[in-house]
């Protein structure tokens, strides 16, 4: 009686099989992954290029893509404007980026580390309506905020600005709390065993054990303050105590806007956060990736 015997490819086969489809999928990926970003960076791309044009090339059609001559004059005249002093609003904005970052930064720490450790009656209750608090649009408490601030006094001052920053932020009082509860509670017991009381614990181990979570809240907050546009508006009457992003909007004529220098302003201005987290991006993903592993 003979054996039928099914013939099954070689391994080599196989193997040649699964890398040509290994390297097909990772260039459909790679393909992809490049061309959305070229996509989300060519905005950036003609901001630059804008910058550093006379005006009537920006608006030619067909489009010039490149300047000539490169004019970089057009920072010296955003820069040297005597009308609208950048330099003044640098130095504005630095002062509520230190500020509100270290007020928020203290308080969430604070906060978040009683929401992630004490034991109270009420705790988790308190922080669902923490959490529901997100919910608000943020329009609905310009006026209230607005006339409680005038009634104090505080209108075209720092004050509205800087101060609530003191009093915690819901969003990073969240990520915070999650990232404390991914740090073993032995850590603390034998801190608190050799003598330690609840803020040695919390600056001596908590916040050296946290810092990628304090970095996300740092560049978020710094985000968000250097781009914060209706704030400094709403509060602040003086030019001489204007921001940047509200300088930034005063490059908006009536009538009519020169187009190189708001985008020779605009670059200048977007260098910062770059920066900022170019140098801090492992640290950034890190507490991006690690918050939430504990609900």
């Amino acid at each position: 009686m003979a054996i039928q015997t099914t013939s099954r490819p070689a391994p080599v086969a196989r193997r040649r099989e699964y890398n040509l489809g290994n390297i097909l999928h990772k260039g459909v990926v790679y393909a992809l992954l490049i061309g959305l970003s070229l996509l989300f960076l060519f905005p950036f791309f003609w901001m630059i290029l804008s910058a550093l044009k006379p005006e009537h090339q920006i608006y030619r059609w067909p489009p010039q893509w490149f300047p000539d001559p490169i004019q970089w004059s057009n920072f010296a005249d955003v820069f040297g404007n005597p009308y609208l002093p950048f330099q003044v609003f640098i130095k504005n904005t630095l002062i509520l980026e230190v500020g509100m970052i270290t007020g928020r930064l203290l308080s969430c720490t604070l906060v978040a580390y009683g929401f992630a450790r004490l034991e109270a009656p009420g705790r988790d209750l308190i922080f669902g309506i923490l959490l529901a608090t997100l919910m608000l649009p943020g329009a609905v408490l310009l006026i209230p905020r607005f006339i409680l601030f005038s009634q104090m006094g505080w209108i075209n001052t720092f004050n509205p600005l800087i101060i609530p920053a003191w009093f915690g932020e819901a969003y990073a009082i969240f990520l915070m709390r999650q990232f404390f509860r991914t740090i073993p509670k032995e850590l603390e017991e034998s801190a608190i065993v050799d003598g330690a009381n609840r803020l040695q614990v919390i600056f001596q181990i908590i916040v050296p054990l946290s810092i990628p979570v304090v970095t996300v809240i740092g560049i978020l907050s710094f985000k968000d303050i250097w781009n914060d546009f209706m704030g400094p508006l709403l509060y602040l009457n003086e030019v001489s105590k204007y921001t940047v992003a509200v300088g930034l909007a005063y490059l908006n004529g009536q009538f009519d806007t020169q187009m190189n220098l708001l985008m020779a302003a605009s670059v200048t201005l977007m260098m910062p956060t770059l920066i900022l987290f170019f140098i801090a991006q492992r640290a950034f993903v890190e507490g991006i990736t690690m918050t939430g592993l504990k609900g």
